[in-house]
């Protein structure tokens, strides 16, 4: 730009020293129109010089937009892999709970299975009693309770009043008990003599108490003659204080009179049945 002006200056000064002429003009009509074509292009800069500024605001915008972008593109890869990791935890923990229930399950239907294997037994006891001839008299009840069979006989059919010595007739009876006894083989029988309320003493025998054991131990020894293995026999005297209603009238003390042989599985054999089945589960 100063090398511009000096050139117009010296030209100015060439003219004037030497008075109007040709070149004079000519000059001069050059000076003007550089003066436009740099006016020209100094408009063209300062256009340059904005869209300049415009483009370098815009690149500065989008530069931050594309920050924005990864930052958001970073969140949403490592959200993703948080869910990937709990979705894999959670379906690892239903998998492992899935498991735990069906290994629940399956253990609740093998108990089933043993129990339900022991009521089978059981039930056939009952059928079996109430199909020997004679066992179907109203002074003997057969009960199921909890899986435990109750053969409740009546007192006057195995002792006479006040003593516990066993009949004749009972033998009968004691006949059929001792085949269910003995055909099976891992139950046991407890023997359990129950008295009325009144008090008793003979001198021999001190209280109902005695009489009630005495009575169960009597019976047991029947049975053993019988040919059942006492080691399935369970001697047992409950006197007065198991009654099956009021001593308020002779009929109801008959009634309590009475013995009761309750056919129960092994405790001990029916636990180590859950146990096997406890351990086979565990070994699959």
């Amino acid at each position: 730009m100063n090398k511009i002006y000096a050139l117009l200056l010296t030209t100015t000064i060439l003219l004037t020293s030497c008075g109007p002429n040709k070149e004079l003009v000519a000059a001069q009509v050059k000076l003007k129109n550089t003066k436009d074509l740099l006016n020209t292009a100094t408009v063209k800069l300062n256009s340059c010089l904005s869209d300049k500024a415009v483009a370098e605001a815009s690149l500065n915008a989008l530069r931050d937009q594309l920050g924005d972008l990864r930052k958001t593109n970073d969140a949403l890869i490592s959200s993703t892999k948080e869910i990937t990791l709990l979705t894999a935890k959670g379906a690892d923990n239903l998998e492992k709970s899935l498991e735990s229930l069906q290994e629940r399950d399956l253990k609740i239907n093998r108990l089933q299975d043993a129990i339900t294997k022991k009521d089978s037994v059981t039930l056939a006891i009952v059928s079996s009693l109430k199909k020997s001839v004679g066992i179907d008299d109203p002074d003997i009840e057969i009960n199921v309770e909890k899986g435990v069979v109750f053969i409740s006989i009546a007192d006057k059919l195995l002792f006479k009043s006040g003593s516990f010595i066993v009949t004749e007739m009972a033998k009968i009876v004691l006949e059929k008990v001792a085949k269910v006894i003995t055909d099976k083989p891992n139950f046991e029988a407890m023997i359990e003599g129950h008295t009325d309320s009144q008090s008793y003493s003979n001198g021999i025998l001190v209280d109902n108490w005695d009489l009630s054991v005495k009575r169960s131990t009597s019976i047991i020894r029947e049975l053993q003659t019988m040919g059942v293995n006492p080691a399935q026999l369970i001697a047992a005297g409950r006197s007065s204080y198991v009654p099956l209603t009021d001593n308020d009238t002779a009929l109801n003390r008959s009634k309590n009179r009475r013995t009761r042989v309750v056919v129960m599985p092994k405790i001990d054999e029916f636990y180590e049945m859950i146990e096997s089945e406890m351990k086979t589960l565990s070994g699959q």
